[in-house]
């Protein structure tokens, strides 16, 4: 089991994924000036998404959920009135199994274990694979844009649609490349059908920064 600092938000972050986050409560900003010391290999928290409550405050969170992604800082610049914008990138799946009651520092600290991540059968996958690229095709997808490999390509949907938080929380919870495409494949035929019901192109994006 593994200590880690917990940033909960009202998203979930997937592995691979980029998000920007504008961070201006101190707690934060003391989590991140902690994970940027010299003696921090690789300067990471994990992001978990909030079941019930508000990213903003104090005692406002009242439960997460079980399964998060570590979130690794590519970016830091300090903006004014002492915000500071970091760019971080998913990286690992995790359970938290708990919230560490003896940490002592302003933010949560979370114990967590890793959780594995398996491909699945290599023909299943390939051919899974084959019919996610196509269908976003159909879609009006560029393939040009798709990653090439199976298991990025499992969780690049949010890239190209827009997932509310239980979509988004199902996809990181799926243990494997060849569930996630099929999941994958769920959400995009199911986005396709509720688009020719309503004769619309579906819901706005959500907005590029989390205000913790």
């Amino acid at each position: 089991m593994a200590s880690l600092p917990l940033f909960p938000l009202s998203t979930a972050l997937l592995p691979g994924e980029r998000l920007p986050l504008q961070i201006f409560e101190t707690r934060y900003l003391a989590m991140v000036r902690d994970l940027v010391q010299p003696e921090v290999e690789v300067p990471r928290f994990g992001v978990v998404a909030i079941r019930e409550g508000n990213e903003v405050g104090t005692d406002r969170i009242r439960s997460l959920y079980d399964v998060g992604c570590t979130a690794v800082i590519r970016r830091a610049a300090v903006l004014a009135d002492n915000r500071l914008l970091t760019v971080v990138e998913g990286a690992d799946r995790f359970h938290l199994d708990a919230l560490d009651d003896t940490a002592t520092t302003p933010y949560a600290t979370g114990l967590v274990r890793w959780l594995p991540d398996d491909d699945g059968d290599a023909t299943t996958v390939a051919a899974l694979a084959d019919r996610l690229r196509a269908e976003i095709t159909e879609m009006g997808g560029d393939e040009d844009d798709l990653p090439q490999e199976a298991r990025a390509l499992s969780w690049a949907l949010p890239d190209l649609m827009d997932l509310d938080l239980a979509d988004r929380q199902r996809l990181l919870e799926r243990s494997s490349t060849e569930e996630r495409l099929r999941h994958a494949l769920y959400l995009l035929r199911r986005e396709r059908e509720l688009a020719s019901t309503l004769h619309a192109a579906g819901r706005p994006r959500r907005e590029p920064f989390n205000l913790n």
